[in-house]
């Protein structure tokens, strides 16, 4: 049966490369972000139906294809908790991590501003975005309206791909979608002249694109970066797409593995899905630790580029 699943595997590595490849820098310039009748059918297919879209003191569940999942221990006292989508390196190039952060004022525009320049807490991921000046999000007529001041910006920064223009589109778009609950459009306008961001044409709706293509395949949820873990048992949870939903994870004290093991997600394949693990930690001295997930790699690096990972740093008291 793991060899039919290993074919599927390989199959599957070999398509997700070729859809790769086609967005490389040595293709022709295709400078639009995700537009069109088309991919706004598709968002709205796949948004998520909730009486209650507004965030609310909980943090916001990701949409259906980032693999729904209600991180309780990411909401704090003062505030609402908000997913903010980050940039972070894989085998695969940059893609998109989710962190969960706290904002006390209007939940959609304090989460574009941490996009915009914001600071992630985890120190593998980063934004994009260089402080381009986003002055109001609203929701509205179907859509997230989003202004931005002046015309900066309208041409890629120095140093910034066509690629990594359109994953910068996409982790605004993301963000704003996990704060608001549903796949809807994106519009972006200015308070000046002209519709280009980072040499993208932003002047029809912009749509979330598959989450396989610009999403991490594994993200963890908690434990959060600089958390603190009392007691006996790790509570970890995050979502993944990874082999036959085999989530391997481990537990470093610097370069060393105290602790391994692995998750069953919900799923696997089409997009990504639910995994958590109680760990029991008992035999652990109290101190600084890593957790790490990843995504199986069957093949043992035979195909495809290699897993994905993420890790985040606790202290076990």
């Amino acid at each position: 049966m793991r060899t039919a699943s290993l074919a599927l595997y390989a199959a599957l590595t070999v398509g997700l490369a070729s859809g790769l490849s086609a967005c490389s820098e040595d293709e022709p310039a295709d400078d639009r972000a995700t537009t069109g009748a088309t991919a706004t059918d598709s968002a709205t297919d796949t948004a998520t139906d909730t009486d209650s879209p507004e965030p609310s003191e909980q943090p916001t569940e990701a949409p259906s294809d980032t693999g729904s999942e209600s991180p309780g221990e990411a909401a704090g006292a003062g505030g609402t908790a908000v997913p903010v989508y980050y940039v972070g390196d894989t085998p695969q190039g940059p893609r998109l991590f989710r962190e969960f952060q706290q904002v006390s004022g209007d939940p959609l525009l304090e989460a574009a501003q941490l996009v915009d320049g914001g600071t992630p807490q985890d120190p593998d991921y980063r934004t994009e975005w260089p402080s381009v000046g986003i002055e109001s999000v609203q929701a509205t007529d179907g859509v997230l309206l989003v202004t931005i001041a002046g015309d900066g910006f309208t041409d890629r920064p120095d140093g910034m791909s066509k690629r990594s223009a359109r994953l910068a589109v996409q982790q605004l778009v993301y963000t704003l979608q996990g704060v608001q609950q549903e796949r809807v459009p994106v519009v972006f306008q200015r308070s000046g002249a002209g519709s280009t961001l980072f040499g993208i044409d932003t002047g029809s709706p912009v749509s979330n694109a598959p989450a396989l293509d610009v999403l991490g395949l594994v993200n963890i949820t908690s434990p959060e970066q600089g958390e603190v873990v009392e007691g006996d048992t790790l509570e970890a949870s995050g979502v993944a797409s990874s082999f036959e939903a085999t989530v391997p994870w481990e537990i470093r004290r610097g370069n060393e593995v105290v602790l391994d093991g692995f998750a069953t997600a919900e799923g696997w394949m089409d997009r990504l899905y639910p995994w958590e693990a109680s760990i029991d930690v008992s035999g652990l001295e109290p101190g600084g630790y890593t957790f790490v997930a990843r995504t199986d790699d069957p093949s043992g690096g035979a195909e495809g580029a290699g897993p994905h990972e993420d890790s985040k740093d606790f202290t076990l008291r």
